[in-house]
């Protein structure tokens, strides 16, 4: 999508802000300044004019790397008597040192006390929306670190002020708890009440140096290793009675939303799997999803726009917190399902020393609000970008998963979708361009310079960086086309991409430990996002949709589904 409304004028601007770096690396050599120039014109190529928030300030290592990309030097060798005594042979060359890169202050202000954030906040959700409310200060500051202010504000947060990172370079910072801390900030700016929760805080809101982190953690990994034999084929009987549904609906009715299918899927997934309960046989019965939405609204609302007037919106989720006795009954109807389903694993807590009234609201957020609600997410997303591929590729992943499982015995194996390179590139490739948790923050726990990819920054100890996963994820300086889906990005050489696809408050490259706060269920979330592609293509040979959106991610209707013609 193209987010510059003037491409004539920001041409203009990126010629300033090369000659801005050019001057910036004048104190490297005169080689590099010539280096440097010869390159420029590189800079204007049509992809820096895709998207507003592909606008970066270029960095003389940046058009280093792209004019020596490909390119290697052989050697000429030759024997002690080839080479006549008297003549000599130049040292062989040597790489220049990267220029340093010059140290920026942060631009951007917080506006006057009050009145800043609460203009911020209607620009945020109303003026501007979110994609232009970063994008815009970009072009202003010329920078991707910047200062703003993230909603809610007030009441709800006491301190809005945030230092911003949008590219993919000064964006991992957030993941270095050696550098930032991560207390109470899973929500960013804002803690919700604990009253739900019994006044336990959750796994999600502690610091890895807080103790009772490593032995919740830990309590996840062994939900998720005790689990690992239920996954596959409870998998496949949620979402077989899914497609049923959806087959059934089309036929009556001509389309069917996959919002609702898909939530009753996958919240009856993860209760048998994790579990082995079946929600509709309890007294929760079919309720699961819903209930579950009403407690993210509670959770999530000072940072969510649900359609309202704006008036009330302000009112009713920006401005104040809602009262937790308005969802108390719902809640306690998840909690006592999951009370009465997880026995083996609360016994498992009781041994780890963690009491079993906060295990289970542990257990009940990880698989509610992290687990289901990245599937929640996360699955409409895949069938927006891979129906929107059309049918060629839709061939191409029918041949490769039916192919792959015809090898392995006619079953589906982890060692069988560890054959099918597409389908998995594709999983990436969605987590990349809209990863299921948009904001990332952290509080320095010092004084720290960050580096973007055209400068540095110095952060003072005690102030909250922020991060928007979204832009940083389509760094052009890292993606080629980085606001397309390109469903074979992550096949072949593309694999060492996978350390810039970052959804999981960590890089695909890296696993979650009680050390860090990498999602305990990173490797699971993938896991089940490529049993969902492998269940949609060894049922249909292709699907047409219907795209819209929602308070959460896409909204999508299937509009038509053709049956598997081949095995």
């Amino acid at each position: 999508m193209n987010r510059l409304t003037n491409p004539a004028h920001c041409q203009a601007l990126i010629s300033q802000l090369t000659l801005q770096a050019y001057q910036a690396s004048s104190m490297a050599s005169s080689s590099q300044n010539t280096f440097l120039l010869h390159n420029q014109s590189r800079l204007f190529d049509a992809k820096m004019l895709s998207s507003l928030h592909s606008l970066q300030l270029p960095s003389p290592a940046r058009t280093k790397r792209l004019t020596h990309r490909g390119s290697s030097v052989r050697p000429i060798v030759a024997s002690s008597t080839d080479v006549p005594l008297t003549t000599t042979t130049d040292p062989p060359p040597t790489a220049s040192p990267a220029p340093k890169l010059p140290l920026r202050k942060i631009p951007g202000d917080y506006g006057l006390p009050f009145i800043g954030p609460i203009k911020d906040r209607l620009d945020y959700f109303y003026n501007q929306g979110r994609d232009k409310y970063f994008s815009s200060r970009v072009l202003n500051y010329q920078s991707t670190v910047f200062r703003a202010n993230m909603p809610p504000a007030y009441f709800i947060a006491s301190n809005p002020n945030v230092i911003v990172l949008l590219d993919g370079k000064s964006f991992p910072v957030l993941f270095d708890v050696s550098k930032v801390e991560k207390k109470d900030l899973f929500t960013g700016t804002y803690m919700p009440s604990t009253q739900l929760t019994g006044g336990y805080r959750i796994l999600s809101y502690l610091d890895p140096s807080e103790p009772k982190h490593a032995k919740l953690k830990q309590l996840l990994f062994f939900l998720l290793q005790s689990s690992r034999y239920r996954v596959i084929p409870e998998f496949h009987t949620a979402f077989t009675e899914l497609f049923e549904t959806l087959e059934s609906q089309i036929a009556a009715k001509g389309k069917e939303g996959f919002g609702d299918i898909n939530d009753q899927a996958c919240f009856n997934f993860l209760a048998r799997a994790f579990y082995e309960a079946n929600p509709p046989e309890s007294k929760l019965g079919t309720d699961g999803p819903s209930l579950v939405a009403k407690w993210v609204i509670f959770h999530l609302g000072p940072i969510l726009t649900l359609g309202l007037p704006k008036l009330l919106e302000e009112l009713l989720l920006h401005t104040f917190s809602l009262p937790p006795i308005l969802i108390k009954s719902d809640y306690q109807r998840l909690y006592d399902f999951f009370h009465g389903a997880s026995g083996r694993i609360l016994d498992e807590a009781k041994k780890m020393g963690i009491e079993r009234e906060e295990a289970c609201h542990n257990l009940l957020f990880a698989t509610c609000f992290n687990s289901f609600g990245g599937m929640k997410i996360l699955f409409p997303s895949l069938v927006k970008y891979i129906g929107g591929a059309g049918s060629a590729l839709h061939e191409k992943l029918a041949e490769e998963v039916r192919s792959a499982i015809r090898s392995n015995g006619g079953k589906v194996t982890m060692a069988a979708m560890e054959q099918m390179p597409l389908m998995k590139s594709v999983v990436y490739e969605a987590l990349r361009i809209d990863p299921p948790v948009p904001f990332q923050y952290g509080r320095a726990k010092r004084d720290l310079v960050i580096e973007s990819h055209d400068a540095t920054f110095e952060v003072k100890k005690g102030e909250m960086l922020f991060g928007f996963q979204p832009f940083a994820t389509k760094d052009p300086e890292i993606f080629d086309r980085p606001e397309e889906f390109v469903p074979d990005r992550f096949v072949g050489e593309g694999e060492k991409l996978l350390k810039h696809v970052i959804w999981s408050n960590g890089p695909e490259t890296e696993s979650p430990t009680v050390e860090n706060k990498q999602c305990a269920g990173k490797d699971f979330v993938v896991w089940v996002s490529r049993l969902f592609v492998v269940e949609l293509f060894q049922r249909y040979d292709s699907f047409e949709i219907e795209v819209g959106t929602s308070a959460l991610g896409s909204s999508v209707t299937f509009t038509s589904v053709k049956k598997a013609s081949f095995e």
